[in-house]
């Protein structure tokens, strides 16, 4: 029985993780920058910390792997507060490592969450590891400096590992994500009303965040892991898909849509296709496919 530390515990993917970890029997700890309010959550962990990532890393609190979700987590927003983004995602990694090494903890397995958003699509939309990367959003930036921090470490003879998710998707998420945005546009507008949305032809590789959480845990427990993982369903699907699914789950007839120009990001690709053969490899398999995982977001957030 394994001992899996979980920053950003209270977040949408760390609650997730959470279950994850319980259910491959394992021991959960936390970490949050506030104290969790939540005391369905706080009672699944067996240790919690509260600290600003970005300032320091608690005292010994390791376990036997690291789960690292915390950090600023959505592109839209980092193209207004751009050093925002690359100073705080790359302080948390620098305190945990550095505290890694002078605790002389290199026996811990750190899984650092990158994004699949590093990808340069321009030229290949089916993506695996080895293909390039290009900084297209101050987010993606921030992401691939802390993948050149978790390399530098490993060099320096920590184990870390990079993965890479594509979209994902699921109960408990959180508005600034395009189904959490549509599901509440189409609840606050009238029948028969134009809907505002961005970009609905862009196709993604979406997978459910349950799925994620269990590549998290078991990349977590893998004893010879590689220093790079995709986490993807394997195909794409693109933003009207998902917007006649909402309107499915949500019992409504798919309405007009207006783009609104603002919601457009720059830089951003038509087709993205996630290649995690080599997670596949490891005996994961993603479970829940786009429909129910759509579903159960549009019930939890009913609640």
């Amino acid at each position: 029985m394994s001992v899996i530390v979980i920053t950003g515990v209270d977040g949408f993917v760390g609650r997730h993780v959470v279950d994850a970890v319980i259910a491959a029997g394992h021991v959960p700890w936390g970490i949050a920058r506030q104290p969790i309010a939540d005391p369905e959550l706080r009672s699944r962990l067996d240790a919690v910390a509260t600290a600003d990532l970005r300032k320091e890393w608690p005292p010994d609190f390791f376990g036997d792997a690291v789960i690292h979700l915390a950090g600023l987590a959505a592109v839209g927003p980092s193209f207004a507060a751009p050093q925002s983004y690359i100073e705080s995602n790359s302080a948390m990694v620098t305190h945990l490592c550095e505290a890694l090494l002078d605790a002389d903890r290199s026996d811990v397995h750190v899984v650092g969450i990158s994004s699949g958003s590093v990808y340069d699509t321009r030229h290949r939309h089916v993506v695996d590891e080895s293909a390039a990367t290009s900084p297209t959003s101050p987010y993606v930036v921030s992401k691939l400096l802390v993948e050149t921090q978790l390399a530098y470490y490993r060099g320096r003879g920590l184990r870390t590992t990079i993965a890479r998710p594509f979209n994902h998707i699921g109960p408990g998420q959180s508005p600034g994500f395009l189904v959490p945005d549509l599901t509440r546009r189409l609840r606050a507008g009238s029948v028969g009303d134009a809907l505002t949305v961005g970009n609905l032809e862009a196709r993604r590789d979406y997978t459910d965040v349950r799925d994620v959480a269990r590549a998290y845990v078991n990349l977590a427990l893998l004893p010879d892991a590689a220093p790079i993982y995709n986490i993807a369903s394997g195909a794409s699907h693109s933003g009207r898909e998902v917007l006649e699914l909402v309107c499915a789950a949500l019992g409504r007839a798919v309405p007009l849509t207006r783009t609104d120009p603002s919601l457009v990001r720059p830089n951003d690709p038509a087709d993205v296709v996630g290649d995690a053969t080599l997670l596949r490899s490891t005996g994961w398999r993603p479970t829940t496919g786009l429909q129910q995982s759509i579903e159960d977001f549009v019930t939890s957030a009913a609640r």
